[in-house]
């Protein structure tokens, strides 16, 4: 018998109960959705950070924080650790170093969240970060440095309803007013608010310490190797863009682990759900089996059929799941884009891929049983059955 006839034959014993497989697929199709969610929650964040990180940001960063406990956020580096780098520029190749302090401010609501990054009035945002734009106002100028300024990025702006001429209060004792607005960039800049370094440090009680020191390098090739000898010669921590990204990959992969981890669960009552279905179909057409074995079919089609069966109740589960998965993706970073700027979730070929072969495997693995108990039937005792 043909192939095409096996899948029209499991096709249509699935049909005779509309009902008990539209319920199983159902199962399925909610089981690979929730990890097809779960999981593009990570190859979305991926994709953030390769491509604006990759290209935005120091080259080097150097701090007293390993990269290991996360970025730098308490002033602890002593700022004159810019005078002795500055020492170092011209053998090293350093084209600008940047002393930076950063703070976090925020409540519960997450779009009251944002993260102040203070460096020098005198050399600018485009220091640290060359690719930004004006949508209004100006940028930072070296008077600002005593007298305090605020250039606010778009998102950051709109979440905190921030526009030219508003008031930012950094604490009760210290406020400075919005003189630009930054141009929608990326998910990471939009939610920066750019400072002057020293009434940054003076709100954060800080003066004479900084977060972390931001270089650039005339060959962005030498980072590994440049970073490798400020961190002997000066006993620092220095961390290129490569090592953030490899740092910001391990973690992704553990959050994989555990996100699947939890769709798993689901996925094995998905798989039982597909086992009791087509035990039940088993089992109430054994005298249809049996027939087919009475007409000269083996054993080894018998098997074949149900498993074809449980394979393509978990196929069209699977390929549902993924459909459903694409709905609720698209929810998230909705929420996503308007609580940070950017896409948070994405269904990239590689998730895909392993979402189909997963309901492949789990109809395969469910199907077994099933196949075998209906390939060993005996013909005798299944047709004198009422």
């Amino acid at each position: 018998m043909k192939a095409s006839d096996l899948w029209r034959l499991a096709w249509r014993g699935l049909t005779r109960r509309r009902v008990r497989t539209f319920l199983t697929a159902l199962g399925i199709t909610v089981a690979v959705a929730s990890m097809v969610i779960f999981l593009s929650l990570g190859e979305g964040i991926r994709k953030v950070f390769t491509s604006e990180l990759g290209g935005i940001g120091p080259d080097i960063q150097l701090s007293l924080t390993p990269l290991s406990q996360g970025l730098a956020l308490h002033p602890n580096l002593p700022q004159d650790t810019v005078g002795q780098l500055q020492a170092l520029a011209p053998e090293l190749g350093l084209q600008t170093v940047t002393p930076v302090v950063m703070a976090v401010r925020g409540g519960l609501d997450p779009t009251q969240s944002v993260v102040l990054y203070g460096l020098p009035a005198s050399g600018g945002i485009g220091a640290v970060f060359p690719n930004t734009a004006l949508a209004q106002g100006r940028l930072l100028l070296p008077a600002d440095e005593q007298t305090g300024a605020a250039v606010v990025g778009a998102k950051a702006a709109q979440n905190l309803r921030l526009g030219l001429g508003s008031t930012l209060n950094l604490n009760r004792r210290a406020s400075v007013k919005v003189v630009g607005v930054l141009a929608p960039q990326s998910g990471l800049v939009d939610n920066f608010i750019f400072m002057p370094l020293t009434p940054l440090q003076r709100s954060e009680g800080a003066e004479g310490r900084v977060s972390l020191v931001a270089v650039k390098l005339n060959d962005p090739r030498q980072a590994r190797a440049v970073a490798t000898s400020i961190s002997d010669r000066l006993n620092l921590e220095a961390a290129t863009q490569s090592d953030f990204l490899g740092f910001i990959e391990r973690a992704l992969r553990i959050s994989d682990a555990v996100r699947f981890g939890i769709s798993l669960i689901a996925l094995i009552v998905g798989g039982l759900a597909v086992a009791n279905t087509v035990m039940m179909g088993v089992f109430e057409r054994t005298r249809e089996f049996a027939t087919l074995r009475a007409i000269g079919a083996r054993p080894a089609f018998v098997r074949a059929l149900v498993l074809t069966e449980s394979l393509l109740l978990s196929l069209v589960g699977g390929v549902g799941g993924v459909l459903l998965g694409l709905v609720g993706i698209v929810v998230v970073n909705l929420y996503t884009q308007q609580l940070a700027g950017i896409d948070a979730a994405a269904l990239t070929p590689r998730l895909t891929l392993l979402a189909l072969g997963i309901s492949f495997l789990l109809g395969l693995l469910s199907g077994l049983l099933p196949a075998r108990n209906a390939s060993r039937l005996s013909i005798t005792d299944a047709l004198g059955r009422v």
